[in-house]
């Protein structure tokens, strides 16, 4: 990591808005290089992800490195990929499941962390957090349009399904998604990388 991304980390952990997360002795989740060329933004790291610092550490980030054909060491190569949630500390559960990020966290990291990746060619848009937040009124009627309209946000982006356990049954309601986009969004994502 370079001495403005360390830096970045470091100011982060200290602003005011994550004092909470010094009480659980928490630590920023985040992956990120200058010479990133991928981003992959989901929601904010699962418990799992956050004790062992390392975004998409979890039976979802299995899956979604089966989709795109990735192994874990490429994965994790922040040369070539950054993990960037759209908040970098674990929220805690909720009644159904992990409570939502934070709405203020992104707008006020992610530009100045993004300033930091110039070689940057694609973001893959994880969910509906991500999805919500940069594509905003461009989004379809329903996340299920707005994946399978893919194709309308390149270069810049790609909306996925998350890739939660929680979504089998969306993803059997939709074989298209496996079947059809997964294999050309690979394809993309391989071309960028490789």
């Amino acid at each position: 990591m370079t001495h403005s991304l360390s830096f970045l980390r470091d100011e982060i952990r200290s602003h005011p808005s994550n004092a909470w997360t010094l009480k659980r002795c928490y630590e920023p989740v985040f992956q990120a290089s200058p010479f990133s060329r991928l981003a992959i933004i989901g929601q904010a790291p699962g418990s799992k992800a956050q004790e062992s610092l390392l975004p998409w550490n979890d039976a979802s980030g299995d899956t979604l490195r089966t989709w795109l054909s990735l192994s874990r060491e490429e994965f994790y190569d922040d040369s070539k990929i950054a993990l960037v949630p759209m908040d970098f500390y674990y929220p805690g559960k909720g009644k159904s499941g992990d409570l939502p990020p934070r709405k203020d966290f992104a707008p006020l990291w992610h530009p100045r962390l993004f300033a930091e990746m110039p070689d940057l060619k694609l973001i893959l848009l994880v969910g509906s957090y991500s999805q919500g937040y940069y594509l905003d009124k461009r989004r379809k009627e329903n996340l299920t349009e707005t994946v399978r309209s893919f194709r309308d946000y390149l270069p810049q982006y790609i909306p996925l399904v998350h890739p939660s356990p929680l979504t089998q049954r969306w993803r059997r309601q939709n074989p298209w998604f496996e079947e059809e986009a997964v294999p050309e969004i690979r394809e993309i994502v391989q071309n960028i990388l490789f």
